[in-house]
């Protein structure tokens, strides 16, 4: 069980989620961000989705943490 008191706040920089605020817990390296992409006759139940990844930027060390958006990957 998480203790409530790590939680963080954190906040996307640039990217499609730019300025996105959230909570995280442990400080993780990465935060993956999906966007769902509309789709034409798929079979039932299947989806498709952007996938953007944020890197933590380690020299920010109190709240709220900030994540730079990774073009590169994945």
């Amino acid at each position: 069980m998480i203790d409530v008191k790590a939680w963080e706040t954190a906040v996307l920089d640039g990217g499609p989620a730019d300025g996105l605020r959230m909570k995280v817990s442990d400080r993780p390296r990465v935060i993956q961000v999906t966007y769902p992409c509309p789709v034409e006759a798929a079979p039932p139940g299947v989806r498709a989705e952007g996938v953007y990844i944020y890197r933590r930027d380690y020299g920010v060390t109190s709240e709220p943490l900030r994540y730079g958006f990774d073009a590169a990957s994945p």
